[in-house]
């Protein structure tokens, strides 16, 4: 569905920083590097990302 804004387990607010993760891992870089460089070190914090699966776009087709 759409990414939490804070992290279930510690409370962390990464919301803000999914996009750029997203960007960042399309243009080919590693997800390590980048979780690191945004500075994700918990892996409570880097599971949010790692496990999330987008599915709004389609959900939104059966929301008419």
């Amino acid at each position: 569905m759409i990414v939490p804004i804070r992290c279930f387990t510690c409370g962390k607010p990464i919301g803000h920083l999914y996009r750029e993760y997203c960007e960042r891992t399309a243009e080919g870089e590693n997800s390590k590097d980048v979780l690191d460089e945004l500075g994700l070190s918990r892996y409570c914090c880097r599971r949010m990302f790692l496990t999330h699966v987008d599915l709004i776009d389609e959900i939104l087709e059966f929301s008419v």
